[in-house]
């Protein structure tokens, strides 16, 4: 059947005076372009330039690949990337889907409350899961000091690759349950049930049907993982630097602020090979997914799954469903508050006996680490509306509008998805040094806000593209040949509609700017800390106390953000 192609509405002048939608929409796209370029630009130039960027005088060479790609220690640590990221996709892949079954298809005891549970890590930084795996289960942790007591009890090394994989694969697991379990509640469940009435029984319809129906999530699960994984700074420098265990993420951190006299050009040319990976990763995702929703199907009628009976299984699994959440989630996560209430968490001494608030204290008093508080909430509270505002203009411009260059804006929304957050920092830093007259603005939570916008655009995009293409178009059209602009139609009929997706979007950059560390690495200076350059600066000094307090105060602010919202405006965030 063929399906006529709607006509295109041109934009209607504005009654009474000129229409200001082209200019709008083009001053959109034209900021789009250049908060995507603004960071890259520097990057690579200062990657061809012999000389430092703030040295007027440019020396073109090649000398810097050729310096990096030279160095055997470069390819150790680009090969260790790539082991780290197969094995935390591998595991964390597994892991989720495994659990998006399990808590959607089969009868295992508690679905409700453990289908809440197994997502905690999704609004926890991943720098604050180290510390507090680091604090139960580390060298000196609560559980490994324990453990060491009991004769025959295993020993582990968590300051390793394996312990660096463990804990990776504990963060981004609840990535793919989210993808996977999304799937399985779109899926045509009579498709499983032909499986059952052709004669298969219930584990083999599950390996047969269901699986090959989640394969689009799972595709969108292992390369989202995939390039998260090599782009991760907090899990690999908290567990990996006490043990000299480098992968990209650290290798450019030590080359660009823990060094003493920092090599621009070498950063810039690694900067540049890792940009080069995650954007023909991020390219091969969006083929992979294209490609694979065939096997996507979404039924006319509504009805509801089978249920897969494990008989006694059910309690098995249960059990391995109860210790992940235990050992994988809760214990840390409760090890980092009560490291923050004691002078020493240790099994060997009773915590009610060294409790303390000296560690609130600590943070409350010192001018450094209040302020990094009151800076991240300023940038969540601020930073967030403007980008939200922002990323509403992108994407009405992009979907709602005959705007030439609309398919190219979506394009530069989606690529920031390749540039790793450390990597967005040193291209903002670069082309502070490189423009005249921003060196004054580098250090300011403005240079910081913009910085976080354009990392997180993607973000703010995909939460906010699927709830517009949701809108039937007829709308706005009645309005625009009713003689309004297309600035009206979309003040008028879109915004009020999309008001509470446009709040959903604000709370997601809420929490992802509370969260946010590796952009602002290279562009803080004193007095414009966030928390969590604040908690990888009390790392190299040792304050574990002081890191669990500040990692608390982070943990409750995100947790009173999610209740306030949910229970004043309904809001629940979904990835």
């Amino acid at each position: 059947m063929a399906i006529a192609a709607e006509p295109r509405t041109r934009a209607a002048p504005a009654v009474g005076g000129r229409s200001f939608d082209r200019p709008v929409q083009a001053l959109v796209a034209g900021a789009t372009a250049l908060l995507v370029a603004f960071p890259l630009a520097p990057i690579i130039y200062q990657s061809i330039n012999g000389r430092p960027l703030y040295d007027r005088v440019a020396a073109l060479t090649l000398a810097n690949y050729t310096r990096v790609f030279g160095s055997a220690e470069f390819w150790r640590v680009a090969g260790l990337t790539i082991i780290f990221a197969l094995l935390t996709t591998v595991g964390a892949v597994a892991l989720g889907a495994a659990l998006a079954v399990l808590l959607t298809r089969t009868d295992i005891p508690l679905r409700g409350p453990l289908a809440g549970l197994v997502v905690i890590p999704f609004y926890v930084s991943p720098l604050v899961l180290a510390f507090a795996w680091r604090i139960v289960f580390g060298p000196q942790g609560y559980l490994s000091i324990w453990a060491r007591q009991l004769p025959g009890a295993p020993h582990w090394n968590l300051d390793s690759l394996a312990g660096m994989t463990l804990v990776a694969i504990m963060y981004y697991a609840p990535y793919t349950y989210l993808y996977c379990a999304g799937s399985l509640g779109l899926a045509d469940p009579q498709v499983e049930d032909a499986g059952r009435i052709a004669g298969a029984g219930p584990l083999r319809t599950l390996w047969a049907v269901t699986l090959p129906l989640l394969r689009p999530a799972l595709l969108q699960s292992v390369m989202l993982t995939l390039v998260s994984s090599i782009e991760l700074l907090s899990i690999p420098l908290v567990l990996g630097q006490p043990a000299n265990i480098q992968v990209l993420a650290t290798y450019l951190y030590t080359l660009g602020v823990l060094g003493t006299s920092p090599d621009y050009g070498a950063v810039a040319a690694v900067a540049v090979a890792t940009i080069a990976l995650v954007s023909g990763l991020v390219f091969l995702q969006e083929r992979l997914v294209r490609q694979g929703r065939r096997f996507v199907t979404l039924g006319g009628k509504a009805t509801r799954p089978r249920t897969l009976r494990l008989g006694p299984w059910r309690w098995v699994a249960l059990a391995v469903v109860l210790a992940y959440i235990l050992f994988g989630i809760v214990a840390p996560l409760l090890g980092i508050v009560a490291q923050s209430l004691v002078a020493i968490l240790t099994p060997l001494v009773s915590p009610w006996e060294l409790r303390t608030l000296d560690n609130y204290r600590q943070l409350f008093t010192t001018a450094q680490y209040a302020g990094s508080i009151r800076n991240s909430i300023i940038l969540s509270v601020v930073g967030a509306a403007v980008g939200v505002v922002f990323i509403a203009l992108v994407a009405l411009t992009a979907t709602r509008s005959d705007f030439r260059g609309r398919r190219a804006l979506t394009y530069l929304s989606l690529y920031p998805r390749a540039i790793p957050g450390l990597i967005v920092g040193i291209g903002f830093l670069y082309a502070f040094l490189l423009i005249p007259g921003l060196g004054g603005i580098r250090n300011t939570l403005f240079a910081l806000g913009v910085a976080f916008i354009m990392r997180h655009l993607p973000l703010g995009y995909g939460a906010l593209s699927p709830a517009i293409l949701q809108v039937s178009p007829e709308l706005d059209r009645a309005a625009r040949v009713g003689g309004t602009t297309w600035l009206g139609a979309m003040r008028a009929i879109l915004l009020p509609i999309l008001r509470p997706a446009l709040f959903s979007a604000y709370i997601l950059l809420f929490i992802t700017f509370l969260k946010e560390y590796s952009t602002a690495l290279f562009l803080v200076a004193p007095g414009s800390e966030v928390m969590g350059t604040t908690m990888i600066a009390l790392s190299r000094q040792g304050e574990t106390g002081a890191i669990a307090a500040l990692a608390t105060v982070q943990m409750a602010i995100t947790l009173a953000v999610l209740v306030l919202s949910r229970r004043l405006f309904g809001v629940e965030l979904r990835r």
